[in-house]
């Protein structure tokens, strides 16, 4: 028997098997596999290990997904971190070529997955307050979300977790270093019954743009009048 003569139930369980490059490539034997990989039942869980990998033709979204990680462990995370203002050209250059994906394909989860329950997203430096908010709009199944070394994330987002995520369980925000100490205790006061952490994140030093430190350019300007 070939293996395109199995019901779609077998094949499923098959394809189940396989990360996405091999469903993929799977897929590309023959009309009938390519049909069970466009199954919305195969897709329920999609983890990626980088943003470039949200550009492949490699899955389907579709409102059975239920799991989405977007996890990025990269060294040029650390790039993306740094404060925009703070950038080199060359730190700027290699942003750009990355810091919309996630942001776009969150909208598109947005548009077609509304029944996400759990959300990832570790080492996207370059999301923000608004992203979250508008999947915790758009998603109001989410029960878990779940955010590390996020550098953009503030208490914004915890504040639309308390508003709109209306069915979270836990939240976590994990070396977020603009998420503060007020915005946590906020959220556990008006949402006593989550599940909160925050590893670090309140203890980090929070970004400050350089004209909100008035105090650093007097000190900087009463040593110049010394030299």
């Amino acid at each position: 028997m070939h293996l395109a003569e199995l019901n779609t139930e077998c094949l499923l369980h098959l394809f189940s098997f396989l990360d996405k490059e091999s469903r993929r490539s799977l897929s590309l034997s023959c009309r009938r596999l390519h049909e069970v990989f466009l199954e919305p039942g195969l897709w329920t869980l999609l983890r990626f290990g980088s943003p470039a990998e949200l550009r492949r033709d490699n899955f389907v979204l579709g409102a059975a997904l239920r799991h989405l990680a977007v996890c990025w462990h990269s060294s040029r995370v650390k790039v993306c971190n740094v404060e925009e203002w703070m950038k080199s050209s060359f730190q700027k250059d290699l942003c750009r070529e990355h810091e919309g994906l996630v942001s776009s394909f969150l909208e598109r989860v947005c548009h077609i997955c509304p029944n996400l329950v759990s959300l990832t997203l570790s080492g996207c430096g370059h999301i923000t307050d608004s992203d979250i908010t508008i999947v915790l709009r758009s998603c109001s199944r989410l029960r878990r979300l779940c955010l590390e070394n996020c550098s953009r994330v503030t208490d914004a987002t915890l504040r639309a977790a308390a508003l709109h995520g209306t069915s979270l369980e836990e939240v976590r925000v994990d070396f977020c270093r603009n998420v503060s100490r007020g915005g946590l205790q906020a959220l556990r006061e008006s949402r006593p019954e989550l599940v909160l952490g925050a590893e670090r994140s309140a203890g980090m030093i929070p970004d400050t743009r350089p004209e909100e430190r008035p105090h650093v350019r007097k000190a900087l300007q009463n040593v110049l009048l010394f030299v």
